[in-house]
């Protein structure tokens, strides 16, 4: 191991491509990124959101393989080290000043992200919602059950924004309900201090 690190041919082949395959200039590094960046923005806008909320096994899939699939796309036939290193230098550079930038301008932040949907309101569920973000009810009700919701009949609203997240509200109770869940607060915290008050006299 120790007699390797020391040999030329290991550093050849851990910050270069090699003698038989053409070398990708610095330059076609730094500009592959960006387009593959840009064109990941495109389709996922085009998609739509569930992409990013990765709503079943085949969503979470197709994430997963992306990265594989445009590694080459980012950096070419460069398996170098330093050809990887600036190939994320530059993702994550570019990544920077496209959050800076559409931190300062928020309606083209909204035209590339796209709105929020609601796909409850007031309790009534919205199909045209639903079949527009490819959303079954079956995984409306999975997400319900992940947030703590049993049914979709306790949901008030439920939002899902422009980064694949969903924003849900559960109904308030009636009045009645909240007056009664109130009192027996009350008899409990009563029940509780006469529990503590026979504790101390005996």
């Amino acid at each position: 191991m120790l007699l390797t690190l020391f040999e030329d041919n290991f550093w050849n082949n851990l910050f270069s491509i090699g003698y038989d395959i053409p070398a990708t200039s610095v330059l076609e590094k730094i500009i592959r990124p960006i387009l593959v960046y840009i064109l990941l923005v495109v389709f996922l806008r085009i998609f739509g959101k569930r992409e990013l909320a990765q709503l079943n096994p085949f969503d979470l899939i197709v994430l997963l393989t992306l990265s594989n699939t445009l590694q080459n796309a980012i950096i070419g036939s460069d398996n170098s080290l330093s050809g990887g290193a600036i190939g994320a230098f530059t993702l994550l550079l570019f990544n920077y000043i496209v959050v800076r930038f559409f931190f300062k301008h928020r309606r083209i932040d909204q035209i590339i992200e796209g709105k929020k949907v609601k796909l409850i309101e007031n309790g009534v569920i919205n199909y045209q919602a639903l079949t527009k973000e490819l959303i079954t009810k079956a995984e409306l009700i999975a997400i319900a059950h992940r947030q703590g919701f049993h049914k979709l009949e306790e949901i008030e609203a439920c939002i899902l924004d422009e980064n694949g997240t969903f924003d849900i509200k559960g109904k308030e109770p009636p009045s009645e309900e909240k007056r009664y869940i109130a009192l027996m607060e009350k008899i409990e915290e009563l029940n509780r201090q006469i529990i503590e008050f026979k504790q101390k006299l005996s």
